[in-house]
């Protein structure tokens, strides 16, 4: 039967259905982070115990997410996310049983759903990405559909404070249990309106993607490898600092519930709001993005040497220098997401982007984590750390992201040219497609 051409409306509806999985996948995160402090009471942990439950799910996700990629360049997109829907869902009702009994091993087996979730996640969120660009074939309509998904990751991370706050002030276990509810929605918008183009070429074998992919990397790890550091430094730095503030506020303030979860929200909207408007503004101009990635990176240092040096006292001057963070981080990321985006050919696109959520989740992992240990040293530890590492995060970015100058070839040999570019056809004549 013949495929229906897709009408605009089409469009829309598979963009929303789309738009979905990276709103869910940051609720099913992000909203962790206030609930902490109240697990850490319920089952007696420590505070790098509790980290732990956002890491163990970072760190599986970490180590799957190329394979993912991978996985969905051979075999499709939809044919990846929706079974990894399925299994997140699992890993939230396992910690969610868990947490319900809270016997002397609940925390054992909250782990163990936190692991099983972050390999769904591996297959769910980093596919996103490639899938926009599967959907569209002109780049501006690519641009327009990725800035949704963007407005859709950072909404979520705005709401999720506040919904992890009330849910747990009305059942402390809650957020376990709505992960697979999330999931559940998320898995019906994309059955009932996701309609992917179907592709005039054969998938090519696992060895046909992989060697491209790896000529990729080695072509153009000059700016490549300098993005990939700078966005896990700034997720690093930002789970880092919501981790601690939502301790802080809890432990020194004696501010917990929605009320936490609300205040926690403001620098987390002011980056969805920077994020937005930088994503709008920075069109195609590749010198642009560098510029606004160093200077947002820049603004995060000085927020986190402020906090370093003046020790705020009241919780409105936390929330200031946290927001000017927020704000930095919020043009950072989008301008780091374009030069991906934009410099890869949409071959090998997946597969790259999810090499790049790797790196992403690597500071997610590491962040929270981090700061628990950082916070025995004292106040200076933590924030002389999280400046100097934004510093280093804005000088990789300074020095060697150098969007393409002078003639073609010029770039090319210099490294850093970022246009995308097709080198598949290196291996046709090699490889059985």
């Amino acid at each position: 039967m013949p495929v229906q051409p897709s009408t605009a409306l089409d469009k829309k509806a598979d963009l929303l259905s789309v738009a979905s999985v990276p709103l869910i996948m940051t609720l099913g995160n992000s909203m962790f982070i206030p609930v902490l402090p109240v697990i850490q009471g319920k089952l007696g942990l420590t505070s790098l115990q509790t980290s732990l439950i956002i890491t163990v799910y970072a760190i599986t996700a970490i180590l799957l997410i190329p394979i993912a990629g991978l996985l969905s360049d051979r075999y499709g997109r939809r044919m990846v996310m929706i079974p990894s829907l399925i299994v997140t869902a699992a890993g939230g009702l396992i910690s969610g049983v868990a947490a319900l009994y809270a016997s002397p091993g609940a925390y054992g087996f909250i782990l163990l759903g936190r692991f099983i979730q972050g390999i769904g996640a591996s297959g769910a969120f980093p596919i996103v990405l490639p899938l926009v660009g599967d959907l569209f074939r002109d780049e501006k309509q690519v641009s327009k559909g990725l800035g949704l998904i963007e407005t859709a990751n950072t909404f979520g991370k705005v709401l999720s404070p506040v919904l992890g706050a009330a849910l747990a002030a009305w059942l402390w276990y809650a957020p376990f249990f709505s992960i697979p509810l999330l999931c559940a929605i998320a898995i019906v918008l994309l059955a009932l309106f996701l309609k992917v183009p179907p592709s005039d070429e054969r998938p090519p074998g696992f060895k046909a993607l992989i060697r491209p992919v790896l000529l990729v990397l080695k072509e153009k790890k000059r700016w490549l490898l300098p993005i990939f550091a700078a966005g896990g430094i700034v997720m690093f730095v930002l789970f880092g600092f919501l981790f601690h503030l939502s301790s802080m506020l809890e432990k020194q303030y004696g501010i917990d519930g929605v009320v936490k979860g609300l205040l926690i929200a403001i620098p987390l909207l002011m980056l969805c709001t920077a994020s937005y408007i930088a994503g709008k503004g920075v069109g195609e101009n590749k010198t642009a993005m560098k510029w606004i990635a160093v200077t947002g990176m820049a603004a995060g240092t000085a927020a986190m040497l402020a906090i370093a040096w003046i020790v705020p006292g009241s919780v409105a001057s936390w929330l200031v220098w946290y927001t000017v963070a927020g704000v930095g981080f919020g043009v950072a990321l989008p301008a780091l997401d374009a030069l991906i985006t934009e410099g890869i050919q949409k071959k090998q696109r997946g597969s790259i982007t999810s090499i790049y959520s790797s790196m992403r989740f690597i500071g997610v992992a590491a962040g929270p984590p981090a700061a628990a240990v950082l916070t025995r040293y004292g106040h200076g530890a933590v924030f002389y750390t999280f400046a100097a590492l934004c510093a280093v995060a804005a000088l990789i970015a300074f020095v060697w992201i150098k969007p393409g100058q002078g003639t073609k070839e010029s770039r090319r040999k210099s490294g850093v040219h970022v246009e995308p570019f097709d080198i598949s056809s290196k291996f046709r004549s090699k490889s059985r497609i």
